[in-house]
C-alpha cells in the first residue's frame, strides 16, 4: 500500500443500527406483491376461527394467517415445500422478508400451520394458484411438476376454457400434494432445485423469444407494455376474491357432467 494513503476498511464485527424499510426493498411489479394482494382477497375465516388468542384471554397473539398463507403460497409458486428452507428464506430473501413484514415466522410455525390446516391449505393453495393462472397473473410455465410443465397437460388449442381450467386445477393439486411431502426435507435441497428451475425457465424464455422474433432488435416493439406493479396487485386482489368461485365452478361443471 502506498505510504500515507488513508482508507476506510471493512469492519464486519462492528455493531450497527440500520433503518430498514422493507417496502422499499421490493420493486412495485414484484410478484410477491401480487401474492399478498391476492391473499388479502381470500376468505380466511376458517383459519381465524382456530386462533385461541382473543381479547383479554391469556396467551401470545398468533401470527396472522394471511401472512403465513402468503408465505406458503409464494413458496409453492417457487417450488419449495420444506418448512426449514422457507424459514431460511424468510430471514435472508427480500421477497419472503417483505411478505412476513416483521411478523414472527419460523420453521416450527410453518410446519405446524401446514399440518394442522392440511385440508384447508391444500384447497386454498390449489384454488389460489389456479385462480392466478386463470387471471393470467402468473403463467403456466412458472409452475413445474417434477420438471414437466403444466402447459404440456393443459394446452390451449386442444380444449375448451372449462376443460383447460379443470386440467390446470388437477395439475396444481398434484403439485401442491407433492410439495407437502417435502415438509421436513433438507433445507438446502429445495434451494438447489429452485436455482435449477430458475435457470431452466430463463433459458426457455430466451429460446422462445429467439423463435418468436428472429430479428432480435425488434423484440421490444412486438412485446406489449407490462401493467404497472400496483395495477397488477389490484388485479390480484380481485382475483383472490374470486378464487373460491373458480374452484367451485370447475367442481360444479364436473358434477353436471356426472
Amino acid at each position: 500500500m502506498s505510504q500515507g494513503v488513508r482508507v476506510i476498511g471493512a469492519d464486519r464485527a462492528q455493531l450497527r443500527w440500520e433503518m430498514v424499510d422493507l417496502d422499499s426493498q421490493l420493486p412495485d411489479d414484484h410478484r410477491a406483491r401480487l401474492v399478498w394482494a391476492f391473499v388479502q382477497g381470500l376468505d380466511l375465516a376458517e383459519l381465524y376461527d382456530r386462533i385461541k388468542a382473543r381479547d383479554e384471554a391469556a396467551g401470545r397473539p398468533a401470527t396472522d394467517p394471511q401472512v403465513v398463507l402468503a408465505v406458503w403460497l409464494y413458496a409453492t409458486m417457487e417450488g419449495i415445500g420444506s418448512a426449514r428452507a422457507i424459514d431460511r428464506l424468510c430471514q435472508q430473501h427480500a421477497a419472503y422478508r417483505w411478505l412476513c413484514g416483521g411478523a414472527p415466522i419460523n420453521h416450527d410455525l410453518l410446519a405446524t400451520f401446514r399440518r394442522e390446516n392440511a385440508a384447508i391449505l391444500d384447497r386454498l393453495l390449489t384454488q389460489s394458484l389456479t385462480g392466478l393462472i386463470a387471471e393470467k397473473l402468473i403463467t403456466l410455465e412458472e409452475l413445474t411438476i417434477d420438471g414437466t410443465k403444466v402447459r404440456a397437460r393443459a394446452g390451449r388449442g386442444s380444449m375448451s376454457k372449462r376443460k383447460r381450467l379443470e386440467s390446470i386445477e388437477k395439475a396444481v393439486a398434484e403439485r401442491v400434494a407433492a410439495l407437502k411431502s417435502e415438509l421436513d426435507q433438507d433445507p438446502a435441497e429445495p434451494e438447489r432445485q429452485r436455482k435449477r428451475r430458475a435457470l431452466q425457465a430463463a433459458e426457455e424464455r430466451a429460446d422462445r423469444r429467439k423463435a418468436d422474433h428472429p430479428g432480435g432488435a425488434d423484440d421490444r416493439r412486438h412485446q406489449g407494455a407490462r401493467p404497472p406493479g400496483r395495477a397488477r396487485a389490484s388485479e390480484a386482489g380481485r382475483a383472490g376474491a374470486g378464487a373460491g368461485r373458480t374452484g367451485q365452478d370447475a367442481r360444479q361443471a364436473r358434477g353436471r357432467e356426472g
